[in-house]
């Protein structure tokens, strides 16, 4: 029988995931990763499923494997989290749950310690739901609560990567596609001066490879993040520079207007409690607990450059069609 460890990872074909299986694989491990997209294997000691890892009947299935671990980059609401969250932790030796920066209220520089949301927030309108921040705590609490030990919680800030480019809030089909299109983007003027945290996500990965079977990580949670911190305007001055992406700054409730359908809460939220807090990380536990190194990580500056980069020649994301409203409002302003 093989002494190969066993690593199944979920959604590993995602911003972060396409990095970390190069890295288990370095590391000897074997690993399955979960996908709806097709992929193509060239490596004995990686294996791809179609499938949707919220099918029980296909999750009852994989879990027989016995994992030796699970990194799981699935996003799962409060609920269902509570419900699946047993199964996973006893069908695996460690695993490493999905958590995010957001949770964090706006103190700062931040610290695993520092103040949640959940827990501090006074807007009951926000409480009330399972905003992406909120929920990420509470599966956090679930694993606290679970009287399992095996677990590891990663909370990531904005991870770039060669399918993420993001803006303040705006994603890569607004923000490449925009600039390939010689279009401008509109952003928030109130988010012009605050500090921003962006990793590479090939950097991310191997921190959360160095946790994988990491006997001092289990039971503990960790913002896996890099500690350089830009202002937005700079990221944005990166961009135009890279692909010449040009930004026009406008008062908030107009940009929110331009990206909101009805009115959505959470992209106020996610831009009121998230993207203009001061997002200054203390990555000191995350690089102790891996052995890595700040000097090691890749600046923002770099790391854009080279995913920008390598992009294919007149590739396109997926249309996101809130630019249509963004057009309409930068010929009214004109």
């Amino acid at each position: 029988m093989s002494s190969q460890k066993k690593v199944l990872v979920p959604g590993g074909t995602g911003a972060m995931g396409v990095y970390l299986v190069p890295e288990l694989l370095k590391m000897g491990y074997k690993v399955d990763v979960v996908s709806l997209d097709d992929h193509e294997s060239d490596n004995e000691s990686l294996r791809y499923f179609k499938a949707n890892f919220k099918d029980e009947n296909f999750v009852n299935e994989i879990l027989k494997n016995d994992y030796d671990a699970i990194v799981d980059f699935m996003i799962y609401g409060t609920k269902e989290f509570e419900e699946k969250h047993k199964k996973l932790l006893e069908s695996c030796g460690h695993y490493i749950y999905l958590s995010s920066y957001r949770i964090y209220a706006g103190d700062y520089p931040i610290t695993e310690d520092s103040p949640r949301l959940v827990d501090v927030s006074d807007n009951a309108e926000y409480l009330a739901t399972d905003d992406y921040s909120l929920h990420k705590a509470r599966g956090e609490d679930t694993l606290k609560r679970s009287g399992f030990t095996n677990w590891t919680a990663i909370r990531p800030a904005i991870t770039y990567s060669k399918r993420r480019f993001q803006l303040v809030i705006l994603e890569a089909p607004l923000v490449v596609n925009r600039a390939l299109d010689k279009k401008k983007v509109v952003l928030p003027e109130e988010a012009r001066e605050v500090q921003a945290t962006m990793s590479w996500a090939g950097d991310v990965a191997k921190m959360i490879s160095r946790l994988v079977l990491n006997r001092d990580a289990y039971g503990e949670i960790y913002t896996v993040a890099t500690a350089e911190h830009n202002p937005w305007g700079r990221v944005a001055d990166y961009y135009k520079e890279l692909i010449g992406l040009e930004s026009v700054w406008v008062p908030k409730e107009d940009f929110l207007g331009i990206l909101s359908d009805n009115d959505n809460k959470h992209i106020r939220w996610q831009l009121d409690y998230d993207r203009l807090f001061e997002r200054i990380v203390d990555n000191t536990k995350i690089l102790t607990v891996t052995g890595m190194k700040q000097s090691e990580l890749t600046t923002l500056y770099d790391g854009l450059a080279r995913e920008l980069s390598a992009l294919p020649a007149g590739y396109r994301f997926p249309v996101d069609p809130r630019g249509e409203r963004m057009d309409k409002y930068l010929m009214n302003i004109k």
